[in-house]
Protein backbone atom coordinates (compact mmCIF):
# COMPACT_ATOMS: atom_id res chain seq x y z
CA UNK A 1 0.00 0.00 0.00
CA UNK A 2 2.88 2.45 0.20
CA UNK A 3 4.15 1.86 -2.78
CA UNK A 4 1.71 4.19 -4.78
CA UNK A 5 2.32 7.17 -2.23
CA UNK A 6 5.92 6.80 -2.73
CA UNK A 7 5.47 6.86 -6.64
CA UNK A 8 2.78 9.73 -6.18
CA UNK A 9 5.90 11.63 -4.53
CA UNK A 10 8.64 10.81 -6.55
CA UNK A 11 6.66 12.12 -10.06
CA UNK A 12 5.45 15.15 -7.70
CA UNK A 13 9.09 15.89 -7.03
CA UNK A 14 10.40 15.09 -10.58
CA UNK A 15 7.91 17.91 -12.09
CA UNK A 16 9.10 20.34 -9.47
CA UNK A 17 12.40 19.86 -10.44
CA UNK A 18 11.67 20.15 -13.63
CA UNK A 19 9.81 23.15 -13.40
CA UNK A 20 12.57 24.84 -11.19
CA UNK A 21 14.84 24.03 -14.09
CA UNK A 22 12.72 25.32 -16.56
CA UNK A 23 11.74 28.45 -15.11
CA UNK A 24 15.73 28.87 -13.96
CA UNK A 25 16.85 28.58 -17.78
CA UNK A 26 14.32 30.82 -18.88
CA UNK A 27 15.44 33.62 -16.40
CA UNK A 28 18.63 32.86 -17.83
CA UNK A 29 17.94 33.45 -21.54
CA UNK A 30 15.37 36.51 -20.60
CA UNK A 31 18.62 38.12 -19.69
CA UNK A 32 20.91 37.03 -22.60
CA UNK A 33 18.38 38.09 -24.83
CA UNK A 34 18.28 41.71 -23.19
CA UNK A 35 22.18 42.15 -23.48
CA UNK A 36 21.54 40.94 -27.33
CA UNK A 37 18.02 43.30 -27.57
CA UNK A 38 20.36 46.68 -26.31
CA UNK A 39 23.27 45.82 -28.74
CA UNK A 40 20.94 45.42 -31.51
CA UNK A 41 19.58 48.71 -30.85
CA UNK A 42 22.32 50.21 -30.56
CA UNK A 43 23.22 49.75 -33.92
CA UNK A 44 19.77 50.92 -35.45
CA UNK A 45 19.68 54.53 -36.98
CA UNK A 46 18.73 56.80 -33.87
CA UNK A 47 19.13 59.66 -32.77
CA UNK A 48 20.78 60.69 -29.54
CA UNK A 49 18.03 60.45 -27.19
CA UNK A 50 18.99 62.23 -24.02
CA UNK A 51 19.60 59.73 -20.90
CA UNK A 52 17.29 59.80 -18.06
CA UNK A 53 18.87 59.07 -15.05
CA UNK A 54 15.19 58.22 -13.16
CA UNK A 55 14.35 56.08 -15.35
CA UNK A 56 17.42 54.17 -14.17
CA UNK A 57 16.39 54.85 -10.75
CA UNK A 58 12.68 53.62 -11.20
CA UNK A 59 13.71 50.71 -13.06
CA UNK A 60 15.80 49.27 -10.27
CA UNK A 61 12.85 50.46 -7.50
CA UNK A 62 11.03 48.07 -9.99
CA UNK A 63 13.15 45.28 -10.57
CA UNK A 64 11.69 42.70 -7.58
CA UNK A 65 8.32 43.17 -9.32
CA UNK A 66 9.97 42.64 -12.46
CA UNK A 67 11.39 39.29 -10.85
CA UNK A 68 8.45 37.88 -9.41
CA UNK A 69 5.93 38.76 -12.38
CA UNK A 70 8.95 36.95 -14.57
CA UNK A 71 8.86 34.07 -12.53
CA UNK A 72 5.13 33.56 -12.71
CA UNK A 73 5.32 34.05 -16.47
CA UNK A 74 8.21 31.23 -16.94
CA UNK A 75 6.43 29.10 -14.79
CA UNK A 76 3.60 29.30 -17.38
CA UNK A 77 5.95 28.79 -20.18
CA UNK A 78 7.49 26.20 -18.35
CA UNK A 79 3.89 24.51 -17.85
CA UNK A 80 2.45 25.50 -21.12
CA UNK A 81 5.07 24.85 -23.38
CA UNK A 82 8.49 23.16 -21.78
CA UNK A 83 6.96 20.28 -20.41
CA UNK A 84 4.11 19.37 -23.03
CA UNK A 85 7.24 19.21 -24.90
CA UNK A 86 9.13 16.93 -22.97
CA UNK A 87 6.60 14.62 -22.80
CA UNK A 88 5.70 15.08 -26.96
CA UNK A 89 9.44 14.49 -27.28
CA UNK A 90 9.66 11.33 -25.18
CA UNK A 91 6.79 9.82 -27.28
CA UNK A 92 8.09 11.14 -30.34
CA UNK A 93 11.50 9.30 -29.39
CA UNK A 94 9.96 6.05 -28.30
CA UNK A 95 7.48 5.67 -31.17
CA UNK A 96 10.56 6.28 -33.97
CA UNK A 97 13.43 4.51 -32.44
CA UNK A 98 11.98 2.80 -29.23
CA UNK A 99 13.65 4.87 -26.68
CA UNK A 100 13.87 8.57 -26.26
CA UNK A 101 16.06 11.01 -28.77
CA UNK A 102 17.83 14.09 -27.72
CA UNK A 103 17.14 15.27 -31.33
CA UNK A 104 13.31 15.19 -31.37
CA UNK A 105 13.06 18.33 -28.88
CA UNK A 106 14.72 21.06 -31.40
CA UNK A 107 12.66 18.76 -34.12
CA UNK A 108 9.28 19.65 -32.64
CA UNK A 109 10.66 22.80 -31.19
CA UNK A 110 11.14 24.61 -34.61
CA UNK A 111 7.85 22.33 -36.53
CA UNK A 112 5.71 24.08 -33.22
CA UNK A 113 7.22 27.76 -32.87
CA UNK A 114 6.80 28.08 -36.76
CA UNK A 115 3.52 29.21 -36.90
CA UNK A 116 3.76 31.26 -33.84
CA UNK A 117 7.00 33.25 -35.41
CA UNK A 118 4.65 33.74 -38.95
CA UNK A 119 2.13 35.22 -36.78
CA UNK A 120 4.04 37.49 -35.06
CA UNK A 121 6.41 38.29 -38.04
CA UNK A 122 2.62 39.42 -39.68
CA UNK A 123 1.29 41.52 -37.44
CA UNK A 124 4.68 43.49 -36.59
CA UNK A 125 5.07 43.78 -40.34
CA UNK A 126 8.40 42.78 -40.40
CA UNK A 127 10.38 41.59 -43.73
CA UNK A 128 11.11 37.58 -43.81
CA UNK A 129 14.69 37.97 -42.11
CA UNK A 130 13.34 38.70 -39.30
CA UNK A 131 10.67 36.39 -39.39
CA UNK A 132 13.78 34.07 -39.65
CA UNK A 133 15.46 35.63 -36.99
CA UNK A 134 12.39 35.55 -34.31
CA UNK A 135 11.52 31.95 -35.61
CA UNK A 136 14.79 30.52 -34.56
CA UNK A 137 15.51 32.61 -31.24
CA UNK A 138 12.18 30.89 -29.70
CA UNK A 139 12.97 27.62 -31.27
CA UNK A 140 16.80 28.01 -29.40
CA UNK A 141 15.11 29.62 -26.48
CA UNK A 142 12.85 26.73 -26.08
CA UNK A 143 15.05 24.05 -27.33
CA UNK A 144 17.57 24.84 -24.70
CA UNK A 145 15.52 25.04 -21.97
CA UNK A 146 13.79 21.83 -22.40
CA UNK A 147 17.11 19.74 -22.93
CA UNK A 148 18.52 21.01 -19.65
CA UNK A 149 14.90 20.02 -17.89
CA UNK A 150 15.35 16.57 -19.75
CA UNK A 151 18.63 15.63 -17.75
CA UNK A 152 16.11 15.09 -14.62
CA UNK A 153 13.85 12.75 -16.79
CA UNK A 154 17.13 10.44 -17.89
CA UNK A 155 16.69 7.09 -16.41
CA UNK A 156 20.71 6.52 -16.52
CA UNK A 157 21.62 9.72 -14.82
CA UNK A 158 21.53 10.15 -10.93
CA UNK A 159 18.92 12.07 -9.58
CA UNK A 160 19.27 15.81 -9.07
CA UNK A 161 16.95 17.71 -6.41
CA UNK A 162 15.07 20.99 -7.84
CA UNK A 163 17.33 23.30 -5.79
CA UNK A 164 20.64 21.23 -7.10
CA UNK A 165 19.56 21.93 -10.91
CA UNK A 166 18.82 25.35 -9.76
CA UNK A 167 22.34 25.76 -8.80
CA UNK A 168 23.84 24.83 -11.74
CA UNK A 169 21.28 26.29 -13.88
CA UNK A 170 22.58 29.74 -12.02
CA UNK A 171 26.50 29.28 -11.84
CA UNK A 172 26.30 27.92 -15.58
CA UNK A 173 23.58 30.61 -16.39
CA UNK A 174 25.67 33.46 -14.83
CA UNK A 175 29.03 33.17 -17.33
CA UNK A 176 26.72 32.68 -19.83
CA UNK A 177 25.42 35.90 -18.90
CA UNK A 178 28.90 37.37 -17.51
CA UNK A 179 30.43 35.84 -21.16
CA UNK A 180 27.59 37.76 -23.57
CA UNK A 181 28.16 40.85 -21.80
CA UNK A 182 31.72 41.17 -22.30
CA UNK A 183 31.05 40.20 -25.87
CA UNK A 184 28.65 42.84 -26.28
CA UNK A 185 30.92 45.51 -24.64
CA UNK A 186 33.74 44.59 -27.19
CA UNK A 187 31.57 44.50 -29.98
CA UNK A 188 30.21 48.07 -29.37
CA UNK A 189 33.48 49.49 -28.27
CA UNK A 190 35.26 48.56 -31.72
CA UNK A 191 32.13 50.64 -33.26
CA UNK A 192 29.31 48.07 -34.53
CA UNK A 193 26.57 50.57 -32.77
CA UNK A 194 25.11 53.49 -34.83
CA UNK A 195 26.64 56.61 -35.46
CA UNK A 196 25.05 59.80 -37.25
CA UNK A 197 26.65 61.05 -40.72
CA UNK A 198 29.34 63.32 -40.27
CA UNK A 199 28.37 66.45 -42.88
CA UNK A 200 29.66 69.37 -43.93
CA UNK A 201 28.10 73.20 -45.04
CA UNK A 202 27.73 71.80 -47.99
CA UNK A 203 26.06 69.05 -47.37
CA UNK A 204 23.69 70.85 -44.93
CA UNK A 205 23.00 73.20 -47.57
CA UNK A 206 19.52 72.97 -49.66
CA UNK A 207 15.75 72.13 -48.74
CA UNK A 208 14.89 70.52 -46.13
CA UNK A 209 11.12 69.39 -45.56
CA UNK A 210 8.93 67.58 -42.96
CA UNK A 211 6.69 65.48 -45.32
CA UNK A 212 3.54 67.94 -44.20
CA UNK A 213 4.20 71.11 -46.40
CA UNK A 214 7.02 72.66 -44.00
CA UNK A 215 10.56 73.07 -45.70
CA UNK A 216 13.19 74.80 -44.74
CA UNK A 217 15.80 75.72 -47.56
CA UNK A 218 19.21 76.53 -46.25
CA UNK A 219 21.60 78.32 -48.79
CA UNK A 220 25.26 78.51 -48.81
CA UNK A 221 25.65 82.10 -48.36
CA UNK A 222 24.32 81.19 -45.15
CA UNK A 223 20.90 82.42 -45.09
CA UNK A 224 17.84 80.88 -44.34
CA UNK A 225 14.24 80.48 -45.39
CA UNK A 226 11.16 78.86 -43.45
CA UNK A 227 8.10 77.69 -45.20
CA UNK A 228 5.23 76.47 -42.75
CA UNK A 229 8.09 74.75 -40.01
CA UNK A 230 6.73 73.43 -37.33
CA UNK A 231 7.25 75.53 -33.66
CA UNK A 232 5.87 74.09 -30.59
CA UNK A 233 5.12 74.99 -27.02
CA UNK A 234 3.42 73.77 -23.56
CA UNK A 235 -0.10 74.28 -23.25
CA UNK A 236 -1.56 74.76 -19.44
CA UNK A 237 -1.18 70.90 -18.93
CA UNK A 238 2.12 70.69 -20.94
CA UNK A 239 1.16 69.06 -24.07
CA UNK A 240 2.67 69.96 -27.23
CA UNK A 241 0.84 72.54 -29.25
CA UNK A 242 1.96 72.96 -33.04
CA UNK A 243 2.63 76.54 -34.70
CA UNK A 244 3.11 77.05 -38.46
CA UNK A 245 6.17 79.36 -38.79
CA UNK A 246 7.44 81.38 -41.87
CA UNK A 247 9.91 83.77 -42.40
CA UNK A 248 13.92 84.62 -43.35
CA UNK A 249 16.79 84.49 -40.82
CA UNK A 250 20.25 82.91 -41.00
CA UNK A 251 21.86 79.30 -40.37
CA UNK A 252 25.48 78.01 -39.10
CA UNK A 253 26.85 74.57 -38.96
CA UNK A 254 28.92 73.69 -36.23
CA UNK A 255 31.04 70.21 -36.69
CA UNK A 256 31.62 69.75 -32.93
CA UNK A 257 33.45 67.26 -31.83
CA UNK A 258 32.35 64.20 -33.54
CA UNK A 259 29.30 62.98 -35.41
CA UNK A 260 27.05 63.38 -32.44
CA UNK A 261 27.81 66.53 -31.40
CA UNK A 262 27.53 68.34 -34.83
CA UNK A 263 24.21 71.23 -34.77
CA UNK A 264 22.54 73.24 -37.00
CA UNK A 265 21.62 76.80 -35.64
CA UNK A 266 19.01 78.53 -37.55
CA UNK A 267 18.13 82.14 -36.83
CA UNK A 268 14.33 83.00 -37.91
CA UNK A 269 12.02 85.68 -36.86
CA UNK A 270 9.35 84.91 -34.54
CA UNK A 271 10.83 81.04 -35.10
CA UNK A 272 12.20 79.84 -31.61
CA UNK A 273 13.53 76.67 -32.48
CA UNK A 274 16.37 75.07 -30.66
CA UNK A 275 19.58 74.15 -32.51
CA UNK A 276 18.65 71.37 -34.90
CA UNK A 277 20.50 68.25 -34.54
CA UNK A 278 21.45 65.46 -37.28
CA UNK A 279 21.28 61.40 -37.43
CA UNK A 280 19.88 59.38 -40.36
CA UNK A 281 22.34 58.15 -43.03
CA UNK A 282 25.02 59.67 -45.53
CA UNK A 283 22.38 58.98 -48.10
CA UNK A 284 19.21 59.74 -46.01
CA UNK A 285 20.15 62.61 -42.93
CA UNK A 286 17.62 64.16 -41.06
CA UNK A 287 17.25 67.36 -39.01
CA UNK A 288 15.85 67.21 -35.50
CA UNK A 289 14.60 69.43 -32.56
CA UNK A 290 12.70 67.56 -29.72
CA UNK A 291 9.44 68.48 -29.21
CA UNK A 292 8.74 69.78 -25.64
CA UNK A 293 10.50 68.14 -22.88
CA UNK A 294 13.43 66.06 -24.11
CA UNK A 295 13.11 63.39 -22.17
CA UNK A 296 9.47 62.64 -23.28
CA UNK A 297 12.17 61.64 -26.92
CA UNK A 298 9.15 63.40 -29.24
CA UNK A 299 10.81 64.76 -32.68
CA UNK A 300 9.89 67.15 -35.12
CA UNK A 301 11.98 65.52 -37.87
CA UNK A 302 13.07 66.91 -41.30
CA UNK A 303 14.76 65.16 -44.41
CA UNK A 304 16.27 66.53 -47.43
CA UNK A 305 13.22 67.36 -49.84
CA UNK A 306 13.22 65.17 -52.41
CA UNK A 307 13.69 61.62 -49.46
CA UNK A 308 11.25 63.10 -47.18
CA UNK A 309 8.75 61.07 -46.27
CA UNK A 310 4.63 61.42 -46.34
CA UNK A 311 5.45 62.30 -42.39
CA UNK A 312 8.25 64.03 -40.87
CA UNK A 313 7.44 64.99 -37.17
CA UNK A 314 6.82 62.09 -34.64
CA UNK A 315 4.83 63.04 -31.76
CA UNK A 316 4.33 60.76 -28.71
CA UNK A 317 6.45 58.41 -30.14
CA UNK A 318 10.06 56.92 -29.42
CA UNK A 319 12.44 56.89 -32.12
CA UNK A 320 14.72 53.75 -31.42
Amino acid sequence: MREPVQTQVRVRDRFGAVLTASVSMLFVEAVIGAIALVVWGQTQESPDLPYNAMGVVFLILVAPFLAAAGAALFAVLSVALVIPLLVAAGWLGRRLSGHERWWSIPALAAAGTAPLALAVAELVETGFLAGLGIWLAVTAALTATALVSRRLLLPDRPWLSGAAMFGRVALYGTLAVVTTGTLAGIALSVGIGYEPPRLSAEQVAGTWSDGRGGTLTLTADGKATATRVKTFDLDDSFEPVAHECTGTGTWEYDPGTGPWSQKVAVTVADCPWDTWEVFGTREHPKLFVYIGDPDSWDLYILQRRDQAAPFGSRHGERVS
